[in-house]
């Protein structure tokens, strides 16, 4: 993955990985909510998806829900990974807003 915590863009799957996991999920509903919300512009494979998951832990962006009940194993966001997330809002709302200013108009 080639995700910079100290500032540097995120991908755009690394970036609805952790939006998708403020509230727990399996591997398979990450997988639903991101080709939702997409409105199936993405659509991750399982190999994709788990080493992402496996990337994202070694990092500490999130972790097992250790709380959460059920035979699939469960994420969540941690506190470090919403860090990242909303540094990754704001680099993309000054994106936004240069590109606005330029372009002229509105999205």
């Amino acid at each position: 993955m080639r995700d910079n915590m100290k500032g540097g863009a995120l991908t755009e799957v690394t970036f609805y990985i952790l939006l998708s996991l403020y509230a727990p999920k399996h591997g398979y509903a990450v997988m639903q909510f991101i080709e939702e919300k997409t409105g199936g512009r993405l659509s991750l494979g399982a190999g994709t998806l788990y080493g992402a998951l496996n990337s994202l832990q070694e990092k500490k962006w999130i972790k097992p829900c250790g709380d959460c009940e059920g035979r699939k194993k469960e994420y969540i966001i941690t506190s470090l990974g919403k860090e990242v997330a909303k540094k990754e809002l704001v680099r993309l709302n000054e994106l936004v807003e240069v590109a606005s200013g330029i372009i002229g108009g509105t999205v």
